[in-house]
C-alpha cells in the first residue's frame, strides 16, 4: 500500500487532507498495521466542537482500544458510516474508504503543527 504524499500527518497517527476549511481526517497505514484486525469504531456525532488533541472517536481491534484525537479545532460536519458495518475498510483502505470522519476548521493557520509523509515517517513511525 502506498502511503499519499498529499496528507499532512500528527503525532498521534491521524492523517489530515485538508480541502479549504474542512479536513478528512483517518489513521496512518503503520497505526492500523499496530492495531491488527478492527472490530469496532466509535465516531463522534455530527455537529460536536472539538478541540486540538481531545479524544473524539475509539477504534478498537483484536489487539486492543484506540483513542483517535482531533487533529484540529472546528465542528464534526461529516462521519463515515459504511465503518459501522465494515471497520476493516481502516484495515484495507485506510487513506481512501477507511476514512474516519470530517470537520470544519474554524482557522486555517490550526495545520501548522501537522507534518509531512517523510517527517512523519522519520520521527513518528517506530
Amino acid at each position: 500500500m502506498s502511503e499519499p504524499n498529499s496528507l499532512k500527518f500528527a503525532k498521534t497517527h491521524e492523517w489530515v487532507l485538508q480541502e479549504d476549511d474542512l479536513i478528512t481526517v483517518g489513521i496512518s497505514n503503520h497505526a492500523q498495521e499496530l492495531l491488527g484486525d478492527i472490530v469496532f469504531i466509535e465516531l463522534p456525532e455530527l455537529g460536536r466542537s472539538v478541540s486540538i488533541n481531545e479524544p473524539i472517536a475509539v477504534i478498537e481491534s483484536v489487539k486492543a482500544a484506540s483513542d483517535i484525537y482531533a487533529p484540529i479545532q472546528g465542528v464534526i460536519e461529516a462521519v463515515n458510516e459504511l465503518l459501522e458495518s465494515e471497520p476493516t475498510l481502516v484495515n484495507s483502505s485506510p487513506y481512501e474508504s477507511g476514512w474516519l470522519f470530517k470537520i470544519r476548521m474554524s482557522n486555517s493557520k490550526q495545520t501548522d503543527h501537522l507534518v509531512d509523509l517523510a517527517t512523519y515517517q522519520r520521527e513518528y513511525v517506530e
